[in-house]
This record gives C-alpha cells, sequence and structure tokens, in this order.
C-alpha cells in the first residue's frame, strides 16, 4: 500500500519545467488568484513576524519560488530553497527576479530526509507541503526532521477546521456518492497541535488567512 510519502513524492514528478512554470503563473492571473496570492503572502509574512523575523531560514518545499520575494525582504538573511522535484527548482531559478534567485542556496532533496546537518538553519518555512499527508506517521516523520534540521522554529501551513470553508467542505464530502481520491486533507486543530507537541514543537502562534472563514492557517511551531 501506498505511503502518503509515496504519494507526495509520486505527485512532484509530474512538473516538469512547463507545469512548474503554470503553477507560478496560476497564482498571478485572473481576479480570484491574485486575490488569494496576496492574502497568503500576507499570512505568510505576519507568520515570519511571530517567528521573530528568523536570520536564517530554508523554504521547503520551494516549488517555483513563489515565496522567494517575501523571504528576501530581510536584507540579512541566509536564504536556502529546496524541493523534491529539480524542475520546480530549475523553473524558480528561471522565472524569479535574477537579483533574488542568487541570494538563495538551491538543492534537491526530501521533506522525509532533508541532506543538511542538524540545527541547520533557524527557521524551516513550508507552505502548501503537509496538508498532503493522510497519516500521522508521515507527518511524524516530516514533523521531526524539520525539528533535526532547524534550530529554533517552524513556518508551516495547512488546512485546519473550525471555519466556513472546512464545513462545506466537509458536507460536501458526506454527499459524495462515491469516495473521493484524495490528495489534500483537512485536520482537527487538537490532533494537529497535538502531533506537534508529540515530535518536540510548541505552537507560538497561528495566522489564519481569513478568521473564520479560510481553510489556510499558518501555525508557528518552536522548539520545547
Amino acid at each position: 500500500m501506498a505511503t502518503s510519502e509515496d504519494k507526495v513524492l509520486e505527485f512532484s514528478r509530474i512538473y516538469d519545467e512547463a507545469r512548474a512554470k503554470h503553477y507560478l503563473e496560476k497564482h498571478k492571473s485572473g481576479f480570484w488568484h491574485r486575490v488569494s496570492n496576496r492574502l497568503e503572502q500576507h499570512m505568510a509574512a505576519r507568520g515570519l513576524a511571530v517567528a521573530g523575523e528568523p536570520k536564517s531560514v530554508l523554504d521547503l518545499p520551494c516549488g517555483a519560488g513563489r515565496f522567494w520575494d517575501l523571504l528576501a525582504r530581510v536584507p540579512d538573511r541566509q536564504l536556502m530553497a529546496a524541493d523534491s522535484s529539480q524542475d520546480m527548482i530549475n523553473a524558480a531559478l528561471k522565472f524569479q527576479s535574477p537579483h533574488i534567485a542568487r541570494r538563495f542556496k538551491v538543492f534537491q532533496t526530501s521533506g522525509f530526509e532533508i541532506t543538511l546537518p542538524d540545527a541547520a538553519v533557524e527557521c524551516i518555512f513550508s507552505m502548501r507541503f503537509l496538508h498532503h499527508f493522510s497519516m500521522e506517521e508521515d507527518r511524524a516523520k516530516v514533523f521531526r526532521e524539520f525539528h533535526r534540521v532547524s534550530r529554533d522554529t517552524v513556518c508551516l501551513s495547512l488546512w485546519v477546521d473550525g471555519n466556513v470553508q472546512a464545513s462545506r467542505r466537509r458536507r460536501f464530502e458526506s454527499r459524495r456518492q462515491t469516495p473521493p481520491s484524495q490528495s489534500r486533507f483537512l485536520f482537527n486543530r487538537s490532533q494537529i497541535e497535538h502531533e506537534f507537541r508529540q515530535c518536540g514543537f510548541d505552537s507560538i502562534g497561528s495566522v489564519d488567512m481569513l478568521p473564520g472563514f479560510s481553510m489556510w492557517r499558518t501555525y508557528v511551531l518552536k522548539h520545547h
């Protein structure tokens, strides 16, 4: 039986350079995509502020570099970026501003086994990654690896319950005639926060994209 890790790694392989470019451009095209991107950038920025504007950050998975401008706003911040898809990394280097891209040390790796030493960076920044994992043991593997590689904090986004979008999604899923083939998952807030604690983190803050409405939440985690 395929694990969440297998499914996520397989999913990343579909992103050749053309698809990676499309992924980047879709967030800039159309009114609602632009609004959503702006809200997500603002959510991530507030998360970094709660984390104390860390001086070294690993963006994982970096995708096509959608958050690189935000991460590079701190002039003396040391920046690394990694993804399991080399095509995503290539797209980021090709399509992001050269003066921004050159600030990042980039490499290919998996979030399940990051090719960096212990305490390599102050903060790991992980947007749109953890909501792909249905199995608690897979999430725990990632959380423990994040704990190993970060010295202080982690900023990560995922879908949580207790809002309008989550209620709508659950009603929709309950009416489906056949079980969905899911690649994204909604989490109970109490459960996911318990998992953080089990893996060595305290939640020191959270930022919702649209409080009370959106499923997207960025958690800021700190080592015990």
